[in-house]
């Protein structure tokens, strides 16, 4: 698509369907990679004892006006589980109070609230979201089901990872601050396959990867925190950052930004991945995913007699579709692989069997017609 497939590192003998799990990285964007893993080792001392800071800045600024935020507002990490670590572990909760979520969110999330549940004494809870998705009041109302008048903390995937739907976190954000409940997201699989305007989306944290759909390195993520909601957050890892000798104008980013030694070029090669999608008319190639992403649900639908989770405005380059009850997902995914050469993850979530499909720059209407054909013939076996 777009003569994009040169400029990744894939293995071509591959047909990479799972850009949605840990992204891929483009060759120039790689290379600015390397150079500053290179530019760190000349000398170490002087790139973090003396350039961090300013290098750090200059990033985040570059990520926060692609957000639609002020870099003050944002700190780098590795990923959205550490981002949302963050924000779960500071929040004060205890018994009584409840946390409400659905039932389409990432595991690792889920785990993270339910571990804090035990030690705390305060409530998790999983509200079912019905499928097939109709409209975006349905869902608000569904979800809204939940709150009680104990709840404290909304927690919603803005791009879920189990079922790849799109939910409307705008329209239960603005509803939670009409309740005074402060708002959790997952944004996990948001910057780089929808736009996103933080500030205007005004959920009190948001928590985004930027290695999956934006393509920056692996290990690079961020936090957003509102303003108003940034003295609620204490740091995962306490360092100089606490009480800073030269304290700069966040205390959000002192606390969060130093953690001790690490690799920061991750961090710094962000800026290249937006360049690179700007260069591309990345605009362009979403519109061209979705179309592909598209095609993909209505021929796997087709395949398995089950109809789609939802319409196409309920998804953008990442795309569930269900398989028949009869699959057995193991043997499945070791065919798929070993005898076709696809990665595509397939996934049980509620009970039910899917096929998660990502599509990205560099795939391609044969990427999915061998995926297509893939099928027709191991779940017709």
């Amino acid at each position: 698509m777009f003569g994009l497939r040169r400029h990744f590192l894939l293995d071509p003998s591959v047909t990479f369907l799972n850009h949605g799990s840990f992204g891929a990285t483009p060759r120039p964007v790689f290379r600015a990679y390397q150079r500053w893993q290179r530019e760190l080792e000349r000398q170490p001392v002087e790139f973090l004892g003396r350039r961090f800071t300013g290098l750090m800045h200059t990033a985040r600024k570059v990520l926060a006006d692609y957000l639609g935020t002020e870099a003050d507002n944002l700190v780098f990490t590795t990923n959205v589980t550490e981002s949302l670590n963050i924000v779960a572990r500071s929040l004060q909760l205890g018994a009584g109070d409840e946390v409400l979520g659905t039932d389409h969110e990432y595991g690792a999330l889920d785990r993270t609230w339910r571990f804090l549940a035990k030690e705390r004494g305060f409530k998790y809870i999983n509200q079912a979201i019905p499928i097939p998705l109709t409209t975006q009041d349905d869902f608000v109302e569904a979800f809204w089901k939940g709150v009680t008048p104990h709840t404290r903390v909304i927690f919603l995937s803005h791009i879920t990872s189990p079922t790849a739907l799109l939910f409307p976190v705008k329209k239960v954000i603005e509803r939670a601050r009409r309740g005074g409940i402060l708002t959790v997201v997952d944004g996990a699989h948001a910057p780089g396959q929808i736009p996103l305007q933080l500030d205007d989306l005004e959920a009190d944290f948001y928590g985004g990867n930027l290695h999956k759909w934006l393509c920056a390195p692996k290990g690079a993520g961020f936090l957003y925190a509102r303003p108003e909601a940034q003295h609620l957050l204490k740091p995962l890892v306490v360092s100089w950052g606490y009480e800073a000798e030269f304290p700069g104008p966040s205390e959000f980013v002192d606390q969060h930004e130093w953690t001790g030694t690490r690799d920061i070029a991750a961090f710094l090669s962000v800026p290249a991945a937006i360049e690179f999608q700007q260069e591309h008319d990345w605009e362009k190639v979403r519109r061209a995913c979705h179309e592909l992403a598209q095609e993909a649900q209505k021929r796997i639908c087709a395949i398995s007699g089950y109809p789609p989770l939802s319409d196409d405005t309920w998804f953008s380059q990442l795309v569930a579709a269900p398989l028949p009850e009869s699959t057995q997902l193991v043997a499945l995914k070791m065919h798929l692989y070993d005898e076709y050469r696809i990665e595509v993850p397939l996934i049980l979530w509620n009970g039910r069997k899917f096929i998660r499909v990502s599509v990205q720059g560099y795939n391609t209407h044969r990427d999915v017609e061998k995926l297509v054909k893939a099928l027709e013939e191991l779940v017709g076996e």
